[in-house]
């Protein structure tokens, strides 16, 4: 019972728990939508789409092949409500609050002349000027 209570409470399965319960409730969300707004959309424009009752019979095995279009009809309109609803507007957010640091500079500006050098440079390629090291005195 020992073993069983740890894998229970370990972090990732109910991690893993709680995603597919919100996952289950956000599909059937989706579903809602598509079902309710999307397919009387399309309808409206486009009139009714339904292509049940498409068949062909061979050596008396029906064939509904009409099924299988309207289940790619469906799916299309939930990855399509998926993309432009959740997918969109959540790449946006997280570009928008994900910011990267900046890189790590290679270049300096030169004490003397302001030119740009490598940063690892021990003397100004444009004035002679000595960087990075102290002068020795004159």
């Amino acid at each position: 019972m020992k073993g069983f209570r740890e894998f229970i409470l370990r972090g990732n399965v109910v991690d893993l728990a709680v995603g597919v319960v919100i996952g289950v409730a956000f599909g059937s969300v989706v579903t809602a939508f598509v079902k309710d707004l999307m397919t009387p959309l399309i309808a409206a424009l486009f009139g009714k789409p339904d292509f049940a009752s498409l068949s062909f019979t061979i050596n008396n095995s029906k064939f509904l092949y009409g099924d299988l279009i309207d289940a790619v009809i469906s799916f299309l309109l939930v990855a399509t409500v998926i993309y432009f609803f959740v997918v969109m507007p959540f790449t946006a957010l997280v570009e928008r609050f994900h910011k990267e640091p900046p890189p790590d500079p290679t270049t300096t500006k030169c004490p003397e002349c302001l030119s740009e050098i490598p940063i690892e440079a021990r003397r100004c390629a444009f004035c002679g000027e000595l960087v990075g090291e102290t002068k020795a005195p004159a």
